[in-house]
């Protein structure tokens, strides 16, 4: 009898309990259920008024794949419930019923999907198209492209070399590097077709000063361009096209400017060579390097002007030719006295032959004495 009677009382805590946990699922339910969305369909099957039907139902009845085929499951030993216990059924009924609303949700369009990754993608990574590259970033390296070209060497440029060498970066970055590559030897081509018809309009006795301007200009240029497009001539030029941007720059001032004047250029600096100071040396020795740099085999045009500024130019002296070159000596020399320049004192010269003459004799008896 008291078997019994305790049996009918946990049956009834247990029925009180489900009760309890049917009504908080309902809630949960309701709280997560979208207002627009239809009711949600539970597996456990129509509503019922607590303390119906439910109760015979076992606490969880609920799946996410529906229901299964088959009678049901036996219901659980009469345990009483621990309120850990409990609350881990509440929560995954919770969870399985925010599930089903999310199912029932009304899917978003493709359209609109589409629209928001893609602006996502374009704010996270920064993409440059081909117009931001051409309204914003290649404005800046033209300008800067501009004052480097024009500038005399020494003067000092206001641009940021940080803003362009960042600007260079991105677009690489940005898969923009054959354009920018383009764009660049373009912008620097123009500029060299300008100078060689300024070069051809100037008068003879200014042709060789003017031409050691451009090209002294051009290779100053050439130090702070090449750097600011460092990324683009490594992961462009020298790994798509196999080459260096210094080697393809310095090609560009052989094509459009010195091999249109070399021709016009080395009869005059074998004038002035021939005319003691009538360009300073400097001004000689630069135009010479400059022209050994571009193509060293103009030094056949006139190997004697190149020897002098360049060594080993030619080939080593031989016995018979020392005659030649004294004779060459004294005919500068003569030169250089009809254009005013006096060898010096020469009395002080003299004086020392005669000390070291007088030196020498006095080596000499010393030897003979002993």
């Amino acid at each position: 009898m008291e078997e019994s009677m305790e049996e009918e009382e946990a049956f009834t805590y247990e029925a009180m309990m489900d009760d309890q946990n049917h009504n908080n699922w309902e809630a949960a339910v309701d709280g997560f259920r979208p207002p627009p969305a239809p009711p949600l369909s539970v597996s456990v099957g129509a509503r019922e008024p607590p303390g119906g039907q439910l109760l015979a139902v076992p606490a969880l009845s609920v799946d996410r794949k529906g229901p299964k085929e088959g009678p049901p499951p036996p219901p659980p030993p009469p345990l009483p419930p621990l309120p850990e216990t409990n609350g881990v059924i509440m929560m995954l009924k919770s969870c399985d019923a925010a599930a089903a609303a999310v199912k029932a949700a009304p899917a978003p369009a493709p359209s609109s999907a589409i629209n928001i990754n893609t602006s996502t993608s374009k704010f996270l990574m920064n993409v440059i198209t081909i117009e931001d590259y051409k309204s914003t970033y290649w404005p800046k390296l033209d300008g800067a492209i501009d004052q480097l070209l024009t500038q005399s060497p020494g003067d000092y440029i206001p641009i940021s070399y940080e803003q362009i060498y960042s600007c260079v970066y991105k677009c690489v970055c940005q898969q923009h590097s054959e354009q920018m590559y383009s764009d660049l030897i373009k912008k620097i081509t123009n500029h060299l077709e300008r100078v060689s018809k300024e070069l051809q309009a100037s008068p003879p006795d200014l042709y060789i000063e003017r031409f050691n301007i451009a090209l002294g200009q051009y290779m100053g240029a050439l130090q702070s361009i090449v750097p600011l497009f460092i990324y683009m001539n490594k992961f462009y030029i020298e790994t798509k096209l196999n080459r260096d941007l210094k080697d393809d720059l310095i090609k560009l001032f052989t094509e459009h400017v010195a091999e249109k004047h070399i021709y016009s250029l080395m009869p005059l600096l074998l004038e002035a060579q021939s005319t003691p100071f009538q360009v300073t040396p400097s001004t000689m020795a630069n135009i010479v390097k400059g022209l050994y740099t571009l193509r060293p085999e103009w030094v056949q045009m006139a190997p004697s002007l190149f020897s002098k500024f360049i060594p080993n130019i030619l080939p080593p002296a031989m016995e018979s030719e020392l005659s030649e070159y004294a004779a060459q000596d004294q005919k500068l020399q003569r030169e250089l006295i009809q254009n005013g320049f006096t060898r010096g004192d020469q009395s002080r010269k003299r004086a020392g032959d005669e000390l070291a003459y007088n030196s020498s004799s006095a080596c000499a008896g010393s030897r003979g004495y002993r």
